[in-house]
């Protein structure tokens, strides 16, 4: 049983909380102005005032209880965006998550990731694990006719349907690619090539 504390997403302990998984431990950073409006991996806009967070792998709309360390206090997340891609660092919260547990300032902290709900599919020692597979997004197209005529014209490519919130939307990808930099670089290919694209890791 999780008791909120009005709106704030701070959550009170209780007995039962013992039973929730952890997940990870390790160094959660933040961020906020900087990105406040661009979109999330997921295609949501980015609100640095909700409680949301970006991790690498897990599953978009894994709630989460972030525990600080090193004050006890704890907030609830919601998984809608991808990173962190800084050193060592297991998540990344929004402004508002940072703030509730004290971190603004210090900028990073130790915490404990607890699994609350799962989200989208399953969580797997997989998607929690730091194991990333990339690809590069050429296009995306409301209908799959139009993406299967762009896919055509770049050998090597395909189609891939993505459902976001209620919306269907059929991606081009290029090739898949076990880590950013050779992902870069095959995008960097298509560009001489007159093909625009843009780097993003493979989630669901």
């Amino acid at each position: 049983m999780l008791v909120f504390l009005s709106s704030c997403g701070i959550v009170k302990r209780t007995s039962l909380d013992n039973d929730m998984r952890i997940l990870d431990t390790g160094i959660a950073s933040w961020y906020g102005p900087d990105f406040h409006g661009r979109p999330t991996a997921n295609g949501e806009t980015y609100n640095m005032n909700d409680l949301t967070a970006a991790h690498r792998t897990l599953p978009f709309n894994t709630l989460l209880r972030v525990e600080n360390l090193d004050n006890g206090k704890s907030v609830v997340v919601r998984i809608n965006d991808r990173g962190p891609y800084v050193g060592n660092r297991i998540i990344d919260l929004s402004r508002k998550a940072a703030r509730e547990i004290e971190m603004i300032g210090t900028g990073t902290a130790r915490v404990a990731l607890y699994l609350i709900r799962e989200g989208d599919r399953p969580v797997t020692a997989q998607n929690v694990s730091s194991r990333e597979t990339f690809t590069v997004q050429i296009a995306s197209f409301n209908r799959e006719t139009d993406a299967k005529r762009e896919s055509g014209i770049v050998s090597g490519s395909r189609v891939e349907k993505v459902t976001i919130g209620n919306n269907t939307v059929y991606r081009v990808y290029y090739g898949t690619y076990q880590n950013v930099n050779e992902a870069r670089a095959a995008r960097d290919r298509l560009a001489q090539n007159g093909i625009t694209g843009f780097v993003k890791q493979i989630e669901n």
